[in-house]
This record gives structure tokens, C-alpha cells and sequence, in this order.
């Protein structure tokens, strides 16, 4: 990849989306475009069971982040998913027997034009359609897990666990910005920067917070002590596809394989096997597309056995695709003794988590 500096304007909301990257080469992720909230407002779209559908790729983060709250919280007979095949040229390919037949649709994008004929561009993972009008209602991954987690609390199964506790709902929004900007995206940063520099500074900062977040890990479970919340879902969604999906292309990115794994952070490590284990945050499907497990006849996902002659800006080398990748994994671990302070020394202290808040705190039937 080229160190040269490509600057790509930020386009007009209602033109095509594209590729963000700054003057110096930083990466800049476009805003989502789909921006309603689920309440029971006069504006807000109503919360309606089997009116919905999600559809994404199963390797993006946040598509994968909605299907883990769904099930943890038993929105499984509330709100169906479907995934897209891959992409090309024209965008993600939809399921040809998939709910975007009826239309006669090819790729997600379609939903997207039909919704707003402004809109050009790649239809993003995830979208969520309404199966009656067949239109994209909202594509905003950032506050869609907390609507599923507040709003549609009456369709939760019982004994689902309160992922977005009122108690903790500002600290919780300031660290979900935390770990979008370091972790999740901070991978996407190194990968998309458009030069050495910039790719070294971005993979500094993605390092450092995990080194910062498994000194938090040590004394406690989750990240808010003994209770398990919104953040896991997100700070795990990146941990489980690192190895297959980012760290191959950040050690071709930076021309070094001096580059950190999951397992080098002992108490990150531990958690991140502890929430594997446990039922919801990982089905058969994710599995197989990060190379966890085969397939019926044995063999791994063409991606992850592909992924060393991948010339993208995800392909490299990777241990995914091989049975002691999944050994490794599923390895014994018990953190039920930790409980931990469910404060920390940022971010939400000096009473900033009175300032800020991610975006409106909706509560049910309210």
C-alpha cells in the first residue's frame, strides 16, 4: 500500500457514501445515514414484534454486536436476521431465497434506494427492514443494541440480563465512545490509514487501551465489575474476530509481525474466553466465518484458509482455520470469584458522566 496522502472529501448526507481519511492520512468513518430511534413516541418507529428484519454480514462488528444482545436478551421469535453472501463491485449480496426476493432485489443497497432515492452509494451492514414496506427503517449500530436492551425490554425472555442499567447508562455511553474510537474502529484505523505513520500512531493507541482494559479486567468479571452490560457485547465483538479478521492485515499494514494477539494480555484473555463460552455471545455461524470450526465436510471458511494470499487490507497470515484455534479458545477459565469496583479511573469520573450521555435514554412503555 502506498504512503502517499489521499484526501476524500466528507460528501453531502444526501449523496453517495464513501471512504472518509483526513489531510494526514487518518481514517474518518462515515456517519450512518439511517438515523431513527425504536420507542413508542409519536416520531419514534414502533416496537412491534416480527415487523423487523436484520440484515448484515457476519463478520462485521456491528451486525454481529446486535445478534449478540438479540440473543442474550431472547429477541430470537421478536426480530429475525438474515445474512448477506459477501460482496462485489455493486455491494453485499443478498440471499437469493432470502426476504429480498419479494422485491426482486440482487444486493442490500436496493433497500436502500427504494427507501430514499437521494441515497447512492453501498447499502452498509447492518440494516434493519421493515418486512411490511420493505424500507430501511435505521441502519445506526451505535444506539440500536440499547433500543433492543430499554424499548423492547417487553419481548425480552424471562430472566435476560439488564444490559443497559439505568444506574449505569451515562458510564456505560462513555465508555461504549471509549471503545469505539480505540478498539473497534481503532483496528479500521490502522487498516484504512493512508500512511505508515498514521497506521502506527492508530495501532498505538488500539495496543495501549488493551493493556489499559486488561489491568481493568484483573480485579473484575466485566468491565463494570460484577455485572455484565452493553459494553461487553461491544469491547467482545472486536476480541473475537481480532485474530482472523484484523491482526493479519495490521502486521501487512505495518510491515512487521511484532504485532499483539489476544493472548498477550492474560486478564483480557481470560474474559474473552469466559464470554465465548457462555451461551449467546457466539452461534455456529460467526464460528465458522472466523474459522473457529469447519463446516459439515470438514473444511474451514474459504476466507480465513484464503486469507494469507487475501490482497486486501484484511488478508495475512492468521492461526484461525485449524482445530487448536477453537482448543485455545474453549481452554477452562472461572472468573465468577471476580467482582471488582464498578467504577474506574475513566472514562465517566469528575462528574463528567453528568455532562454526557449517547445520544437520549428511552425507557419502556414511558
Amino acid at each position: 500500500m502506498s504512503d502517499s496522502i489521499q484526501t476524500i472529501t466528507q460528501p453531502d448526507l444526501r449523496h453517495k457514501q464513501q471512504l472518509r481519511v483526513t489531510q494526514d492520512g487518518t481514517f474518518n468513518r462515515q456517519r450512518v445515514y439511517f438515523t431513527k430511534r425504536f420507542g413508542y413516541g409519536a416520531d419514534d418507529l414502533p416496537v412491534i414484534p416480527n415487523r423487523y428484519l436484520i440484515i448484515g454480514l457476519v463478520t462485521c462488528g456491528w451486525n454481529r454486536r446486535l445478534r449478540i444482545v438479540r440473543r442474550l436478551l431472547g429477541l430470537e421469535n421478536a426480530i429475525a436476521v438474515e445474512s448477506v453472501l459477501g460482496g462485489d463491485d455493486e455491494g453485499w449480496i443478498l440471499d437469493p431465497e432470502g426476504y429480498g426476493k419479494r422485491f426482486g432485489y440482487t444486493h442490500l443497497g436496493d433497500f436502500y434506494e427504494a427507501t430514499d432515492p437521494f441515497y447512492e452509494g453501498k447499502g452498509t451492514s447492518p440494516a434493519v427492514i421493515d418486512v411490511e414496506t420493505g424500507r430501511v427503517v435505521t441502519n445506526n449500530y451505535h444506539t440500536l443494541p440499547l433500543d433492543l436492551e430499554t424499548v423492547w425490554a417487553p419481548y425480552h425472555k424471562e430472566g435476560a440480563p439488564d444490559l443497559y442499567p439505568k444506574d449505569l447508562r451515562t458510564r456505560i455511553d462513555l465508555l461504549n465512545q471509549q471503545l469505539f474510537d480505540d478498539v473497534n474502529n481503532g483496528t479500521y484505523k490502522v487498516l484504512f490509514a493512508q500512511n505508515r505513520e498514521a497506521a502506527r500512531v492508530a495501532y498505538d493507541v488500539f495496543r495501549i487501551r488493551l493493556e489499559d482494559l486488561d489491568y481493568r479486567l484483573a480485579s473484575r468479571r466485566y468491565l463494570f465489575g460484577p455485572r455484565l452490560t452493553d459494553s461487553d457485547v461491544r469491547l467482545f465483538q472486536t476480541l473475537e474476530s481480532y485474530e482472523s479478521t484484523y491482526r493479519p492485515g495490521i502486521t501487512r499494514r505495518l510491515g512487521t509481525d511484532d504485532v499483539v494477539h489476544v493472548w498477550d494480555y492474560p486478564h483480557l484473555w481470560d474474559y474473552a474466553r469466559d464470554l465465548f463460552q457462555t451461551p449467546g455471545f457466539i452461534d455456529d455461524e460467526e464460528k465458522y466465518a472466523f474459522g473457529f470450526i469447519p463446516d459439515a465436510d470438514g473444511a474451514y471458511s474459504p476466507r480465513i484458509v484464503g486469507s494469507e494470499k487475501d490482497e486486501s487490507v484484511f488478508g495475512g497470515r492468521t492461526e484461525a482455520g485449524r482445530p487448536e484455534f477453537l482448543e485455545r479458545w474453549l481452554e477452562p477459565v472461572d472468573r465468577t470469584a471476580l467482582a471488582g469496583d464498578e467504577w474506574y479511573s475513566g472514562p465517566g469520573t469528575a462528574g463528567t458522566e453528568e455532562l454526557w450521555q449517547f445520544g437520549r435514554h428511552i425507557d419502556p412503555l414511558a
